[in-house]
């Protein structure tokens, strides 16, 4: 690719207003757990196509770079994130003051973008992923506004800058707003309003209108539910394949209204495994496809809403 920009509330690859479709995703697999494996790379590129995505994110860290290789070739884009997940403390201090992190993320910053720089798969930066950019919001501005400077700084070809804000009081947040793509994690219809799907699209809706309001181009970094695939419920209950691709559904109907919204990442492209606890059955299970890489139903509804949705979609026009 020859450039990334943004101009507006518009993504713009090689001069072109681009539609991101895909994922949040990890480096894991049912044998290997984590890490990469060069086989799944390419199996998992394969599923990428067949379901007509074009993006993911490296959520939370940075990819071996056998996947870049892989990505350049096979025309896949990639943000590039560094491992800095959920900066923030519970004892109400201010975290950017008590945890003495910033020397160490500026290298980490800086060494990601000295390794990947080249790729041309790579269309955008994240410099974390769920910071609490809402309690202390000053202190907040001033820490992630010096790795955005970093990053502009330090890549040659000036790609575009972002973090990836948790779901939070987002009129608080004096930081998301200043970044040249806003990123935003949220689950309403899960974590949030579970279960009401009325009141999930309600609630985008209505930070959506925020959103409108910064000028700035507006996607999804992760939203999705849990399934456990098999589990079928006539009513589309939680957890059932249903209520998975309902959600979906009527959440792509409402980005599809809105101009300034340029893409949408499901969290996650896959089961994987985690920690054990009571909402973690065998991992977590978000994934539109399992552990083992089968389609979820869900699969199948993003495979027709995908495959409908040009790469370079020019929503403004």
């Amino acid at each position: 690719m020859e450039s990334v920009s943004v101009s507006g509330t518009q993504f713009l690859i090689n001069g072109k207003p681009f539609y991101f479709k895909g994922f949040g995703k990890h480096e894991d697999s049912y044998v290997r757990g984590r890490g990469t494996d060069l086989c799944l790379n390419v199996k998992d590129v394969g599923l990428l196509h067949w379901i007509g995505a074009n993006s993911f994110r490296t959520s939370h860290y940075p990819y071996a770079e056998e996947m870049y290789r892989l990505c350049d070739e096979e025309g896949i884009v990639i943000i590039d994130e560094t491992p800095a997940v959920g900066i923030g403390v519970s004892d109400g201090s201010d975290p950017y003051q008590t945890l003495h992190i910033k020397e160490y993320h500026e290298k980490v910053l800086r060494d990601i973008i000295a390794r990947d720089k080249n790729h041309p798969c790579i269309v955008m930066w994240s410099m974390g992923n769920e910071p609490d950019t809402e309690s202390h919001p000053q202190s907040a501005y001033e820490y992630w506004r010096n790795l955005y400077d970093i990053a502009h700084q330090a890549d040659p070809q000036n790609r575009p800058v972002t973090f990836v804000c948790c779901q939070n009081d987002y009129t608080k947040d004096i930081v998301t707003r200043t970044m040249d793509v806003v990123c935003i994690n949220r689950y309403y219809g899960w974590y949030n309003l579970p279960g009401d799907m009325d009141a999930a699209e309600y609630a985008w809706n209505l930070e959506l209108d925020f959103w409108e309001k910064t000028g700035k181009p507006v996607m999804v970094s992760e939203y999705g539910t849990d399934c456990i695939q098999g589990i079928h419920g006539t009513a589309g209950e939680m957890f059932t394949e249903e209520y998975q691709a309902a959600y979906y559904r009527r959440l792509g109907a409402v980005f599809d209204r809105r101009p300034f919204f340029i893409g949408e990442h499901c969290w996650a492209f896959a089961d994987f495994g985690t920690f054990q606890g009571v909402m973690r059955p065998d991992g977590n299970k978000k994934g539109v496809f399992n552990r083992e890489r089968r389609p979820k139903l869900a699969a199948h509804i993003l495979k027709e809403r995908w495959n409908h949705i040009a790469n370079f979609w020019d929503k403004q026009k």
